[in-house]
């Protein structure tokens, strides 16, 4: 038992390195344009593009565009599939507290067996069941908010010529 506790203890491990302040600025401007395209568009459009898991998925598009959770298809299937399933829970079980956990719990599951993971995503069951989401929350804002998320990812990121994005599509 006491083995167990000593693994709160951590690795000892360094941190990772220090950002340069340029790669700082970068990814302010990239999470800036993104999430302000995505309001701006919800204004034009007078439809929710906004999810609040986007925030998120902006530290990982501008902070960190070669992580696998930052590939175009982990940001766009796995709020998709996070989102679909969350609503297939919550409209066919019930809004129940083991229904959120058993929703979470299965997207976790088929992102990774989907390879589609994006940490992000994961909140998404959650949002549904505090919004009582309807079907067309699969369309707007997850699927056209986080398609515009990679759009705008994939113009701002490869403006730097020292970057390249994405690393794969599919």
């Amino acid at each position: 038992m006491i083995n167990y506790f000593i693994k709160f203890k951590g690795e000892h491990l360094a941190l990772p390195p220090k950002a340069t302040i340029t790669s700082i600025i970068f990814a302010w401007i990239g999470g800036f344009i993104a999430i302000s395209s995505v309001a701006v568009l919800t204004n034009i459009a007078e439809h929710p593009l906004v999810l609040g898991s986007f925030g998120a998925s902006c530290v990982l598009l501008f902070g960190f565009p070669k992580s696998p959770f930052s590939q175009p298809r982990n940001v766009i299937l796995g709020h998709f599939l996070s989102s679909l399933i969350g609503l297939t829970f919550y409209h066919f079980i019930g809004d129940a507290w083991w229904s959120l956990g058993m929703a979470l719990a299965t997207a976790i599951s088929v992102m990774i067996v989907t390879r589609t993971v994006h940490p992000p995503a994961g909140s998404n069951p959650v949002i549904v069941f505090l919004a009582g989401a309807k079907w067309t929350f699969l369309l707007t804002p997850t699927l056209i908010g986080a398609i515009i998320l990679v759009v705008v990812a994939l113009f701002y990121i490869n403006i730097d010529k020292k970057q390249h994005y994405p690393s794969y599509w599919f």
